[in-house]
């Protein structure tokens, strides 16, 4: 199967492009998603619709006290929730997220698949692989990073001298796509804050460095073509688990992608209706199974009173550095 990050794709509804979803998982094994956060507000939904279409979530929803915080909130989880749906072939309201202790999203005992959400102003990102390890980023195109303090806290002196030796019309645009790269490797580590963006690098094709001004922005729309991740003195990292990307996105955004192939193969069939038994169903419901779907328990999960939130879920916005 062929290997690469395939190029974002839009997803303005809940009807979304789940048929493309598909085909990029069965081309690359992960697929990567965009779309705007007012497309994804439930618009005129009543309280007790909410709390049924956030589940889990309608806990930390409610410990939020600004208006739009809220609504980010709400919309990027009903994002992650129709697109988790679309790929296991199960409801949304039936996909039952969890966090680990640095707030990075998973779908409680669906471990078939890896998944990962961003946002930042209007646009939110989601990434869902079945290879392994996803982390995904996204960023203002014309975010100002560079000759900021940010080049000192997030470059290694390998990144400074190529920064340095560059043209300064892309300096920014190589400054970005450094920054979106390090948040998505780092997401998909699982490593939030704790991962210094100093200890690892990127080498960039087309970084400004060369010969060609505007190559950064020609190698970025190309994808992951020419990123290699690289020690803090510019020595490659060994290996060829990891696969990168950036890409441009929406109007006027980066997003950048990390995805490991741990090396255990895909399950190719995702499907929530066969990764349970029946047999088993009947046991841990203590009734006889009438169907996944009518269960009343979420993906990965039948049963859903049993375990409470992740009281470790950090507030929104946990694991993401400002620039």
């Amino acid at each position: 199967m062929p290997r690469g990050v395939g190029h974002p794709l839009p997803a303005e509804s809940p009807d979304g492009p789940w048929d493309a979803m598909h085909e990029e998982l069965s081309r690359t094994g992960s697929a990567v998603l965009y779309a705007a956060m007012s497309h994804w507000l439930p618009v005129g939904a009543t309280e007790a619709d909410l709390r049924r279409r956030l589940g889990r979530d309608w806990r930390r929803y409610e410990a939020f006290e600004r208006p739009r915080i809220r609504e980010r909130f709400v919309a990027s989880r009903l994002f992650l929730r129709h697109a988790a749906a679309a790929v296991l072939h199960t409801g949304p309201d039936l996909v039952d997220l969890a966090y680990q202790p640095g707030g990075r999203p998973y779908v409680r005992g669906c471990d078939q698949i890896d998944v990962s959400l961003s946002h930042t102003e209007e646009m939110m990102v989601v990434g869902i692989t079945r290879r392994g390890r996803i982390g995904v980023d996204v960023e203002r195109a014309d975010r100002r990073l560079a000759h900021t303090g940010s080049e000192r806290q997030a470059c290694t002196p390998y990144e400074l001298r190529r920064l340095d030796a560059g043209k300064d019309a892309v300096r920014n645009d190589t400054m970005v796509r450094l920054w979106t790269l390090k948040e998505a490797y780092s997401k998909a580590l699982g490593q939030g804050l704790r991962f210094r963006f100093t200890q690892f690098g990127f080498a960039l094709e087309g970084d400004g460095s060369g010969d060609h001004a505007g190559a950064g922005r020609r190698a970025a729309d190309r994808g992951g073509e020419g990123i290699r991740l690289v020690r803090p003195d510019g020595t490659p990292v060994p290996g060829s688990e990891w696969q990168f990307g950036t890409f441009p996105a929406g109007d006027g955004y980066v997003v950048s992608v990390a995805v490991c192939d741990t090396g255990f193969g895909e399950v190719a069939d995702l499907s929530v209706g066969t990764t349970l038994d029946d047999g088993l169903l009947d046991t841990l419901l203590g009734t006889p199974a009438d169907g996944y779907g009518r269960s009343g328990g979420p993906a990965g999960l039948p049963g859903a009173g049993a375990v409470q939130v992740d009281p470790a879920a950090r507030a929104e916005g946990a694991g993401h550095r400002e620039p």
